[in-house]
């Protein structure tokens, strides 16, 4: 016995469906699983945060940078390096090579003053080449060299 007419009502007779195709169903794209992941986001390559001046923003440069070769003249089999304000002094950073009878690096700079001595096998030598010289506070000179 149906639900109605146990309640002692009349049972409501269903509406007749017309026969005919099936609605189309939307088609939704998966996503895919991700198992309680969020999905990879692209790499994005990260842009210089501008400045802000009292005119406005403006877009941070990059600094120009210069190729400065340090040649240094001692005998072939040494081991040469050249330590500088613009390598923070490390003394193993930028090795010269042999090449055409001496020992060269070529290095990319920016625009500024630089002091710097030659490391050779172990020993800090000043650059005989440069003519700029200043005292460094350990009683010897640093060579000077200025990329415009």
């Amino acid at each position: 016995m149906s639900a109605a007419a146990k309640a002692g009502g009349k049972a409501r007779a269903k509406p007749a469906v017309k026969a005919g195709p099936a609605p189309k169903a939307k088609s939704v794209p998966k996503k895919p699983a991700t198992k309680g992941r969020q999905p990879a986001k692209p790499a994005v390559a990260k842009q210089p945060v501008p400045k802000r001046t009292a005119s406005g923003v403006k877009p941070v440069r990059e600094p120009e940078l210069q190729e400065v070769t340090f040649t240094f003249c001692v005998e072939r089999g040494s081991e040469v390096f050249v330590a500088g304000t613009f390598n923070d002094w490390d003394a193993t950073r930028n090795r010269l090579v042999w090449r055409d009878g001496a020992y060269a690096v070529t290095l990319k700079l920016a625009k500024g003053r630089y002091e710097y001595k030659m490391v050779v096998n172990g020993t800090w030598c000043m650059d005989p080449e440069c003519p700029d010289w200043v005292p460094n506070g350990f009683g010897s000179l640093n060579s000077v060299i200025v990329v415009e």
